[in-house]
């Protein structure tokens, strides 16, 4: 396994946030107009965007190895892109069930349970109206910028009233993202964030893309069928084009794999099988710019996926976007885990708590990636 950076952090700086509007959408129950609210979190060394809309990331501003600031996430200038047809999940929170569950159903204390079929033949990302496309009531906490919603009782096909908060904290150079759920009813919950990530800058495109260098801090991965769900196989990446366990450019790794790009649930190695302790997940250096992201979580696993299927459009500050536009490193539990026994549990009853931490931390090297 390869050196990575240390975790320890240089002393703690004031972190400024702000607000603003960043238009209205339409409730889509009460049809309604609602005011979206976006804040700016501001620290000695990022400055991160988020809205109540989809409890959404709309823009993360980095340094590179020269001081300069960029922002290296996938996005539009307003509300209108974030609900437009073209957009692939930019930035959002995505549920009640991040990934693919097989034929969009799921059998729990006895009972099946239909959800919608919108891919395909599987349920992806919480369905037609899923927490992406909802606006999330908004508050800020001392240093946190904190969104909650209540799913209602069989919303999208899903039993129980659920109350999710993702609360949004930076700390100089890392954000750090908490999910929280509670339910009335028996349920499934997976919860992600779904940034699109470009180092080199988010306009770039694919060829800024295929500069970067990545590894991800895992022996296997889940097998997908022809639907891309997860079969409950479990595969060692050993000889295989899927091993990232040490730094590889991604532009030749994705010429080696006949699917055109990644989209995998890597299974993480962790030092515990059921504990809560985060540990690192992933490491991606573009060797342009000197930036890295380091990712640990205390999720299982994280989807890798290198945007094989991101439409042609218009993004932040007239910039293109395509195919390869952008990488997501989404932690997760094991997809459609709760159609296979063998998977860690994505059911949450009443009484429990579903918590899932994610860290994103972004530095900046003068060295060779």
């Amino acid at each position: 396994m390869a050196r990575f950076e240390s975790l320890q952090q240089e002393p703690i700086m004031e972190i400024k946030i702000s607000s603003d509007g960043f238009g209205t959408v339409v409730n889509p129950k009460t049809k309604k107009d609602e005011p979206v609210v976006r804040y700016t979190l501001r620290s000695s060394q990022l400055v991160v965007k988020v809205m109540s809309y989809g409890a959404t990331i709309t823009s993360i501003e980095a340094p590179d190895k020269g001081g300069q600031l960029d922002d290296v996430v996938l996005g539009f200038d307003n509300i209108q892109g974030y609900q437009s047809k073209i957009n692939p999940y930019f930035g959002a929170t995505v549920g009640r069930c991040a990934n693919r569950i097989a034929g969009g159903s799921f059998q729990l204390d006895g009972q099946i349970f239909q959800l919608a079929k919108n891919a395909g033949s599987s349920h992806l990302h919480g369905g037609i109206i899923g927490f992406d496309k909802v606006n999330w009531n908004a508050c800020r906490l001392d240093d946190k910028v904190i969104f909650t919603y209540l799913s209602k009782d069989g919303e999208e096909g899903y039993p129980g009233d659920l109350l999710a908060t993702v609360a949004y904290q930076l700390v100089d150079n890392r954000l750090i993202i908490t999910f929280e759920a509670v339910t009335t009813k028996a349920t499934i919950v997976n919860l992600t964030n779904h940034s699109y990530f470009n180092l080199a800058g988010h306009g770039t495109g694919s060829e800024g893309l295929y500069k970067h260098n990545v590894s991800i801090n895992a022996d296997a991965v889940t097998v997908l069928d022809e639907n891309l769900t997860a079969t409950g196989e479990i595969k060692s990446i050993d000889g295989s084009n899927y091993d990232l366990r040490t730094p590889k450019n991604l532009g030749k790794a994705m010429k080696s794999l006949t699917e055109g790009g990644f989209d995998l649930n890597y299974c993480l190695n962790r030092p515990g099988s059921s504990d809560n302790t985060i540990t690192f997940a992933a490491r991606v250096c573009e060797p342009g710019s000197g930036r890295t992201l380091e990712v640990h979580t205390d999720q299982p696993g994280v989807q890798f996926y290198t945007g094989n299927f991101i439409p042609q459009g218009t993004g932040k500050s007239g910039t293109k976007f395509n195919k390869h536009s952008g990488f997501s490193l989404e932690t997760q539990n094991y997809p459609n885990s709760v159609n296979i026994s063998s998977f860690p549990t994505s059911t949450l009853k009443p009484g429990e708590r579903y918590t899932h931490t994610v860290w994103y931390t972004f530095g900046v090297t003068q060295e060779t990636c």
